[in-house]
C-alpha cells in the first residue's frame, strides 16, 4: 500500500491550499477514505471522511464550512480544498482508510503552515 500526499505549503491566514493523495495497493473504491492531521504537540485528528463513491462526506466541526473533500475512484485520488485557513490548521496532513476500516501504514504526509 502506498499513500502519497502532496500540495501543502505555507500561507497566510485566510489563504487557501489544495491537497491531493494518490493511493495504490488496495481496492480504493471499496473503502471510505479519511484525511487526518497532526498539529504541533497535538494528537492525530480525523478531519474528514469520504464514503465510497463519495456517497457521504463527514467533516469535523473544526473544518466544516471551510474544507471540501472529494474523491476520484478512476484516478485513485482524494483531494482536500482548504479555504479560510487559520493558524490552528497548521500541521501535517495525511490520508488513509477511514479509522473504522483499519488504518494502513502512514505516508509521508504534507505540511501545511498557516502564519502571518
Amino acid at each position: 500500500v502506498q499513500l502519497v500526499e502532496s500540495g501543502g505549503g505555507s500561507v497566510q491566514p485566510g489563504g487557501s491550499l489544495r491537497l491531493s493523495c494518490v493511493v495504490s495497493g488496495f481496492p480504493f473504491s471499496r473503502y471510505a477514505i479519511s484525511w487526518y492531521r497532526q498539529g504541533p504537540g497535538s494528537e492525530l485528528e480525523d478531519i474528514v471522511t469520504i464514503g465510497t463513491h463519495g456517497s457521504a462526506i463527514a467533516y469535523a466541526p473544526s473544518v466544516s464550512g471551510r474544507f471540501t473533500a472529494a474523491r476520484d475512484d478512476d484516478k485513485r485520488t482524494v483531494t482536500l480544498e482548504l479555504n479560510s485557513l487559520k493558524p490552528e490548521d497548521t500541521g501535517i496532513y495525511y490520508c488513509n482508510r477511514a479509522r473504522v476500516m483499519g488504518l494502513f501504514g502512514w505516508g509521508q504526509g504534507t505540511q501545511v503552515t498557516v502564519s502571518s
